[in-house]
């Protein structure tokens, strides 16, 4: 009995190259999110722009993902 790979939905089947890209940007932006709490037990941090910082970051991570796995759907 072979066991069939399930596809998620909206997604292609990924090759191991994109896979292995996919998990290199979760692993930057897991070390991004560390910064971003470290900097906010900082008392002197502008919160306002750490948060638009953390956005952006997030947006961009998202995006460069989305570069690689190229969803089909919204």
């Amino acid at each position: 009995m072979t066991e069939e790979k399930q596809k998620i939905k909206g997604y292609r089947n990924l090759t191991e190259e994109e896979v292995s890209a996919i998990n290199e940007i979760k692993d930057i932006g897991e070390k991004l999110g560390n910064l971003i709490e470290k900097l906010e037990s900082i008392e002197t941090t502008d919160t306002w722009w750490l948060t638009v910082g953390k956005t952006d970051l997030q947006k961009g991570l998202m995006a460069i993902t989305r570069s690689v796995a190229k969803p089909n759907s919204f």
